[in-house]
């Protein structure tokens, strides 16, 4: 199955990004393929049928029914979860997502009791965002080296901000009510309509180019505000597993399991990041703090941008206008953020080679019914809560 993976894989971006489809259920609302300009375009799934496409033997193949046969990882004999419960529409809706690294794997059983850490400044400091809620998630991710030349309290640490696909940098408890006024308040969120690229258009009206000013003076003024800088994220997907053994013992055990099938099918692709590699594209794992659900572990949250080409430019060749616009197009992709969040949960080893090939490089579900508890989909304007 691998190697019909790296075939998938060579068609190219067309692959990677969902194309126009009718409508995906008999059900559908005549405002369906209207455009999504506003949050207040943005409406509720009422079906997992609804929020994201299931993979469809016709188009797909009818590998996309089958788990994977070469899967030798397996949960505990006793690894049992709840299978009987709905979970779609069940989680709540978030506008923003913060990871914040720490090193570690697991933590104390709620992050924000940390003493000093950063998590306690966020959760317990006073600044909310005024953009809607934020989801507040402690990660292995690696934290800087000056990190440990200071005492907790003053540790500066690194976040990354989703869905827009944002590193800032040396955050300090200090500096949270910058992180939240200056980075997490002005983000796009999970129901931001997702902007058109450039050269996705005939061309940029006069009214479009005026509203892109305010957003450059605010970029010059916020280094002028504070000592945080950020810079884009430069995986096109990330995949999340909630590991914290301290809530329950199942996500301890699923996520490293899980984390080593994911590998295994990426790296044939030469899609799979290190928690250090910051090469282009790519898709990054990280273990998270508890999410909630873990009765239904594994859970698995996947954000991914619409184009996982984002990066690579058609053409920089030739005179030095093109090569400013290639430049500014990629500047443009990068802020675009994930078009989509998938959350899935009783997942399994047997699961990763469908859920690579199709939920993270396509942004299909293949169990939306026993699989999906929810998401956003910023192209369509659609979230489940």
């Amino acid at each position: 199955m691998t190697a019909t993976m790296q075939s998938l894989f060579k068609k190219g971006a067309s692959l990677f990004t969902p194309s126009s489809t009718p409508p995906i259920c008999s059900a559908a609302t005549s405002t369906d393929n209207l455009p999504v300009t506003s949050t207040e375009d943005f409406r509720t799934a009422p079906s997992h049928e609804r929020l994201f496409r299931k993979v469809d033997p016709a188009v797909d193949g009818e590998e996309c029914l089958h788990d994977c046969a070469s899967c030798t990882v397996r949960y505990p004999s006793r690894f049992d979860v709840d299978m009987k419960d709905k979970m779609y529409g069940n989680i709540g809706g978030w506008a923003t997502h913060l990871l914040v690294a720490t090193g570690k794997t697991d933590w104390v059983r709620d992050v924000a009791d940390e003493k000093g850490s950063l998590m306690e400044a966020i959760e317990r400091g006073g600044v909310a965002p005024s953009n809607g809620k934020l989801k507040l998630s402690a990660s292995n991710m690696p934290v800087p080296d000056e990190y440990h030349d200071h005492e907790p309290g003053k540790q500066p640490t690194n976040v990354l901000l989703l869905p827009s696909f944002t590193i800032i940098d040396h955050v300090t408890p200090a500096l949270t009510p910058d992180l939240i006024n200056y980075f997490v308040n002005p983000a796009i969120t999970t129901t931001s309509p997702l902007k058109t690229t450039k050269n996705e258009t005939s061309s940029d009206s006069e009214e479009d180019q005026q509203e892109t000013q305010p957003e450059q003076q605010e970029t010059r003024d916020i280094k002028t505000l504070t000592p945080l800088r950020s810079r884009p994220c430069p995986h096109a997907a990330v995949i999340l597993l909630c590991s914290q053994r301290t809530r329950d013992v199942r996500c301890g055990q699923s996520a490293p399991l899980l984390r080593k099938e994911f590998e295994r099918h990426l790296r044939p692709l030469g899609l799979y990041r290190e928690l250090d590699d910051e090469r282009p594209g790519g898709v990054a794992i990280y273990f998270v703090s508890h999410v909630g659900g873990h009765k239904y572990a594994a859970n698995v949250i996947v954000y991914r941008r619409k184009n996982l080409d984002w990066y690579k430019t058609s053409d920089r060749d030739g005179c030095d206008l093109a090569q400013e616009e290639d430049e500014e197009d990629d500047e443009e992709r990068a802020s675009e953020g994930a078009s989509q969040g998938i959350w899935l949960a009783r997942v399994r080893p047997e699961d990763c080679e469908n859920i690579i090939r199709y939920t993270v490089l396509q942004g299909k579900v293949v169990k939306p019914g026993h699989q999906l508890r929810g998401g956003f989909d910023r192209e369509k304007g659609l979230i489940s809560w």
